[in-house]
């Protein structure tokens, strides 16, 4: 079976199945504005604020290892149970240090988040001052976006 027929095949499956799109855009005539991503940058920074503030929380609620009041509850039952010969301290350790890893990865992907939405706003609102300053009508006045977008009809 060559690629285009399995492709074929394939996307014929998904369009009967009804809830998977693939290799297209949403319904509507193409330039009627509907496969048009839109961001304000207010939704920007409110991500970015949600994905700051999870950080925080998952930080401080996530670390098993020393416990929420910092006791160090779940190292010192794996410990107890290890030194007591239960079979379960070790793996209360594995599981332990398993969590603490999938924390850390979740951390690092709220702070990328969070980071990059900031300087995506930031880096939009240069963009956007730059080329207010460099396109001008003849009297000086801006060039509002909606007759920016105009052009690109």
């Amino acid at each position: 079976m060559s690629f285009q027929e399995e492709w074929g095949r394939i996307r014929r499956a998904a369009e009967a199945d009804g809830r998977t799109r693939l290799n297209s855009a949403a319904s509507g005539s193409p330039g009627d504005g509907a496969d048009r991503l839109v961001v304000h940058q207010e939704d920007l920074g409110q991500v970015g604020h949600e994905a700051f503030l999870l950080h925080g929380r998952l930080k401080k609620a996530g670390d098993v290892t020393r416990g929420a009041t910092g006791d160090g509850s779940t190292a010192t039952a794996a410990r107890v149970l290890t030194s007591h010969n239960f079979t379960m301290g070790d793996a209360l350790t594995t599981t332990a240090a398993i969590w603490e890893d999938q924390v850390k990865t979740l951390l690092q992907a709220c702070a990328h988040i969070s980071n990059h939405l900031d300087y995506s706003k930031k880096s939009h609102t240069h963009e956007d001052q730059k080329i207010a300053a460099t396109m001008s009508h003849r009297d000086g006045r801006a060039v509002s976006t909606s007759e920016i977008a105009k052009f690109y009809e």
